[in-house]
C-alpha cells in the first residue's frame, strides 16, 4: 500500500488527473478523418469536445460532494469503471449520435480524476503546499497532453480513429488496479461531510459568496478557456486549413505542451518566493499578450502554423504557471469541505471552457480567425479577472513555514 506523503502517490495522483486531458488531446489529430468515416460536418465532431467538456462539468457537481462523504477512492473506482465503459462504447461507434453519447458517458466517470485528485492534494498536503505539490504534478502529468497527440496521431495511422479509444479503455483499466490494490484512502473519517442536499446547496452558495473563491475560479476558467478554444479549433485550422500532416500537428501539441510543462515547473519553484498572487499576475499577463499577438496575426491574415504555434506556446507557459496556483487559492481557505470546493471549481471551469468550445467550432470560417480572437479574449478576461477580483482582496498573512500568503 502506497505511503499517502510519498513522491510516488504524488505520481499516481497526476495519473489519475491526467485522464483528462489524455481523453480530450489524443482524438485531435483524428477528428478530420472523424468526421469522414461517420458522415459528418466538422461541427459535428467539434461537439464531442464540447460535450465532453459540458458532462464533465455536471459530474462534478456530483462526485465531488459525494466523495466528501464517502471518501476519494470509492468514488474514484465508480468513475474510472464508468470510463472504461464509455471507452469501448465510443470505439464501436457506429454514429455520430452514438460516439455523442459515448463521450458524454466517458466525462461522467473521467470527471472523477481531477476533481478528487484536487481534493486529494488539499487533504494530504494542507492549504499551502497544496499550490506546490499542484505545479509539479501539473508538470509530471504535462507528459500526457504532449504525448497524446502523437500517440493519437500514430494510431490513427496504423489502426483507424476506433484505437484511439481502445488505449483509453486500457489506461482506465491500468489505473482502476492500481487504485484497488495499492491506494489508501485521502479522505480522514473525521473531515467526512453529509451528501444531505441542504448541506451540499449550503457549501454552494457559501463558495458563490466568497470573493477569493470566485475570484480564482474565473481567472482559472478563462485561462482555461485560451486552451479549449485552441483544443476545439486548431485540428482544422492546422491540418485542413493550413495543410499539416496529423503527425506534424502532433508535434506542434507537443511543442505547445512543453509551454505548459515548463511554466508548471516555474511556478512549483518560485511558488514560495514570490507567492501566488505576484505569480498568477505574471501569468495572466503572459497568457493576455499571447492571445492578443495570435489575434493580430490572423486578422492581418498571416496564415502560419508559426503564428498559432508560436503564441499559443506562450500562453500555455502562462497557464502552466496560473493553473496550479489558482487551483491552490481557490481551496485554501475550504478544507471542510475540499471535495466540493474541488468540484464547483471544476464546474465553472469546463463550463465556460464547453461554452468557448462550442462558440469556435459555430463561428469557425475556415480560417484561424475566430479561434486566435477567443484564445485573445480569454487571456485578457483571466488578467481582469485577478485585477478587478482577486487583487483587491489579497491580504497576506502568516501561513506554513513562515511563508506569507494570500489567505483569506
Amino acid at each position: 500500500m502506497l505511503r499517502l506523503t510519498s513522491p510516488t502517490m504524488v505520481l499516481v495522483l497526476a495519473a489519475l488527473t491526467a485522464l483528462g486531458p489524455l481523453a480530450t488531446d489524443m482524438y485531435l489529430p483524428a477528428m478530420p478523418a472523424m468526421a469522414e468515416s461517420l458522415g459528418t460536418g466538422p461541427d459535428q465532431v467539434q461537439l464531442t469536445l464540447s460535450l465532453y467538456m459540458a458532462g464533465f462539468a455536471l459530474a462534478q457537481l456530483i462526485c465531488g460532494p459525494v466523495s466528501d462523504r464517502y471518501g476519494r477512492k470509492p468514488v474514484w473506482i465508480a468513475g474510472f469503471s464508468l470510463f472504461l465503459f464509455a471507452s469501448l462504447l465510443c470505439a464501436m461507434a457506429p454514429s455520430i449520435e452514438v460516439l455523442l453519447v459515448g463521450r458524454f458517458l466517458q466525462a461522467f466517470g473521467g470527471a472523477t480524476g481531477p476533481v478528487l485528485g484536487r481534493a486529494a492534494v488539499r487533504d494530504i498536503h494542507g492549504p499551502l503546499e497544496a499550490g506546490r505539490i499542484l505545479s509539479y504534478m501539473a508538470s509530471t502529468m504535462a507528459l500526457a497532453p504532449a504525448l497524446a497527440p502523437l500517440v493519437g496521431a500514430s494510431l490513427l495511422l496504423f489502426f483507424g480513429w476506433q484505437s484511439v479509444f481502445v488505449l483509453l479503455a486500457l489506461y482506465s483499466g491500468v489505473m482502476l488496479l492500481v487504485m484497488v490494490l495499492a491506494m489508501p484512502e485521502p479522505l480522514a473519517l473525521e473531515q467526512r461531510q453529509s451528501t444531505h442536499p441542504s448541506v451540499i446547496l449550503a457549501n454552494f452558495r457559501m463558495l458563490l459568496t466568497q470573493r477569493s473563491f470566485l475570484g480564482y475560479t474565473l481567472v482559472n476558467a478563462t485561462g482555461f478557456s485560451g486552451l479549449f478554444a485552441y483544443l476545439s479549433g486548431s485540428s482544422f485550422v492546422l491540418i485542413e486549413f493550413m495543410g499539416l500532416l496529423p503527425l506534424q500537428y502532433g508535434i506542434g501539441f507537443s511543442l505547445i505542451v512543453g509551454g505548459f510543462f515548463t511554466g508548471s515547473l516555474a511556478s512549483g519553484r518560485y511558488s514560495h518566493r514570490l507567492g501566488r498572487d505576484r505569480l498568477i499576475l505574471i501569468a495572466s499577463l503572459m497568457c493576455a499578450l499571447a492571445g492578443s499577438v495570435m489575434a493580430v496575426l490572423a486578422l492581418a491574415a498571416v496564415y502560419a502554423p508559426w503564428a498559432v504555434i508560436g503564441p499559443q506556446v506562450l500562453f500555455l507557459f502562462g497557464f502552466g504557471i496560473l493553473m496550479p496556483q489558482s487551483m491552490a487559492g481557490a481551496l485554501a481557505p475550504n478544507p471542510q469541505c475540499a471535495g466540493s470546493a474541488s468540484s464547483l471549481f471544476g464546474f465553472l471551469q469546463m463550463t465556460t471552457a464547453a461554452l468557448v468550445g462550442a462558440v469556435v467550432g459555430q463561428l469557425h470560417d475556415g480560417t484561424s480567425r475566430t479561434m486566435a480572437i477567443a484564445i485573445s479574449l480569454a487571456g485578457i478576461l483571466a488578467l481582469i479577472s485577478y485585477w478587478w477580483v482577486v487583487r483587491p482582496v489579497s491580504v497576506p498573512v502568516r501561513g506554513e513555514e513562515g511563508v506569507l500568503s494570500p489567505y483569506k
